[in-house]
């Protein structure tokens, strides 16, 4: 069984950085991307990031370029994203997801994938 587990969130000033983590588990991919999500209430989920395991390949939505670093430790099967001049606009509950690929690329529409954590709370206030 596939577990996610997201880690890290928290209330945050604006300007601040956060850490979350992404520790999966039960997956038998043999090539395989991870990606972070967020929602924010009323909104509908969007991809943020994704990274590749075969080649660490990284993909970022354009509102967090040069502001969220993804990365992963590829011996704990643990992802993180880095989270740095966080804004208001950041506040969402963040998920991650796991999915098995054949080709690295961009993977950022959350119908492309089938296995999620329960998410994690990220609050950034004025």
């Amino acid at each position: 069984e596939v577990q996610l587990v997201e880690s890290g969130g928290g209330l945050v000033q604006a300007g601040g950085s956060l850490r979350l983590s992404c520790a999966a588990t039960g997956f038998s991919f043999d090539d395989y991307t991870i990606g972070w999500f967020r929602q924010a209430p009323g909104k509908e989920r969007e991809g943020i990031s994704n990274i590749c395991y075969s080649d660490g390949s990284t993909y970022y939505l354009d509102s967090v370029k040069g502001r969220f670093t993804i990365s992963s430790d590829n011996a704990e099967n643990t992802v993180y994203l880095e989270m740095n001049s966080l804004k208001p606009e950041d506040t969402a509950v963040y998920y991650c997801a796991i999915r098995g690929i054949y080709v690295s690329g961009i993977y950022l529409h959350p119908d492309d994938y089938g296995d999620w954590g329960q998410g994690t709370q990220v609050t950034v206030s004025t």
